[in-house]
This record gives C-alpha cells, structure tokens and sequence, in this order.
C-alpha cells in the first residue's frame, strides 16, 4: 500500500510538471539567436487574460499568422519561423491560445471565447499588409472562428488538417467524467485543457456551422490523404460549408495529421506562393 501511494504521489507531482508543450521565452530567443535569427516574445492584455506570441520577420512585410492545435504552443510552428525563405517574404507570429503555452496556462475556453480574447490582439499587430492565419488541426476551427469574428484580421485562410467538420467528431462521452473528476489530476499537463476544449469542440462546430457563409476571404485547405485523426471528410465539409469564399483550393499530401512537420517543405511552398499583393 504505501508503494502504491507513493507511486501515486510521484506520478501527480509529475503531472504538474510534465507535458506542457511550451519554452521559455528566454532558451527560444537564444536558440533563434545562435541562427542568426531575431525573435521577439510579446505579452499582451486582453479582457483580463494574457496573450503570449513570437515573432520573427521584418514588419514591413505581409504577416503569416500560425495558430497551433490541441495539445501544443507557438513552438508547433518552430520550423516554419526558422525557414530563411518564409522570413525572406513574411512576418511571421506564432500565438500561444488561451490556456496554452504562457498565454494563461491551466485552463480551457470554447472557440468563441478563445477568439474574444486573440482576436483584439492580433488586430493590434496587423501591420497595412495582407494577412494570413494559418491553424493546424484544432487551429483549423479556431480560424474560422477569428474570421467570422474578425472581418477585417485575415485576407486568406489555410487550414492544416483542420477538425472542423460536427459530424467527423466521436461521441468521447468519457472526456467531461474525466476533467469533472479527481481524474484529472492524473491527466498530465497541457493534456488536461485539451481535453476540455475538444469536448467543448463538439458544441462548437455545431454553433459555428450556420456562420461558415460569412467567410468571404480565400480558403486553402491542406490535407494528409492519410489522416486518420482528423479524417479527410472535413475537406469536403469545408468545401460544402464555406460558400462565400472568394477562392477554395485544396492541395493534398500523402502523410497522417503531423504532416506540419513531415511534409514541412511541400507546405512551405505553398505558402510562398499565396498572393500578397494588396
């Protein structure tokens, strides 16, 4: 028995501390520094909460907005930041969402919620250039979101295996018995908040559906034909949804849903050749 308690004791201390997908700002500046890359940390205010983003690129440029999924933090776009091309042709911000990475670590919001608050503080950086969100996986839904709100944020929209379909999401009727619960103290780090918000996704995308006709920018959609996580129906969802847009185009890769990183180069060229002239 006191083994026991002990092993339990052991493994809630580590689920304080472990898993919570984020750098400090300091060992991120330094490691973009030792490149020869300048990267810049932000704090910002909004509606009581703090918003934390990075940012690299000269501000003359037009701006590339990178939005991570869940679990995750601004780092989820690491590479992409680093790439002497991107930064050659963008600004580039990568933001931590509410309850992520330094932006309020610890809790959960629904999508709307999420966007009340980044929303006013990435209008705070737009800069007179075009502007574009890029959101992976649960980003995917989370720009739509900041569009709908925010007219004027984005010019186009790309979505990386982006869950936004209602009808593609599991029932998981266990995720509120296990964040209502003692449980959740068992639930390591930034997992506990993922878990929360993919259950609040289920009402989302239902809420958000009626409002996908008011997107008017461009859409771009990229999607791993192999995805099993977020499957591919979410394209043709989106495809269907998204009737006002300007431009939908879709450019499918082979990989699962961590083609960010697998396909790393085949979205980066796509994202240079996303027109910028105002």
């Amino acid at each position: 028995m006191l083994i026991l308690s002990l092993i339990l004791i052991s493994w809630l201390v580590f689920a304080q501390s472990c898993m919570r997908f984020r750098t400090a700002d300091s060992k991120a500046i330094a490691s973009f520094g030792a490149k020869g890359i300048v990267l810049t940390a932000h704090t910002a205010q909004m509606q009581g909460h703090h918003v934390h983003y990075v940012q690299t690129g000269a501000d003359s440029l037009p701006t590339l907005y990178f939005v991570h999924g869940t679990p995750g933090s601004w780092n989820a776009f690491e590479p992409y930041l680093r790439d002497s091309l991107l930064r050659s042709r963008f600004r580039m911000i990568s933001i931590d969402r509410p309850g992520f990475g330094y932006s309020d670590f610890g809790d959960a919001y629904p999508l709307p919620v999420q966007s009340k608050i980044m929303g006013p503080v990435l209008l705070q950086t737009k800069n007179n250039r075009p502007s574009i969100l890029v959101g992976h996986s649960l980003g995917g839904p989370m720009i739509l979101q900041l569009a709908i709100d925010y007219p004027s944020l984005a010019d186009q929209l790309v979505i990386i295996s982006g869950s936004i379909d209602p009808a593609a999401e599991k029932p998981e009727k266990w995720r509120p018995v296990l964040y209502k619960t003692f449980l959740n103290w068992l639930v390591p780090g930034a997992m506990r908040q993922s878990n929360k918000e993919l259950w609040y996704l289920k009402t989302d995308l239902v809420e958000q559906a009626p409002l996908l006709k008011d997107i008017h920018c461009p859409v771009y959609f990229i999607h791993g034909r192999q995805d099993t996580w977020v499957p591919p129906m979410n394209v043709a969802y989106g495809e269907r949804m998204l009737t006002g847009a300007a431009r939908l185009d879709t450019l499918w890769l082979d990989g699962n849903h961590f083609i960010p990183w697998s396909k790393f180069t085949s979205i980066r060229d796509l994202l240079l050749q996303l027109p910028t002239q105002q």
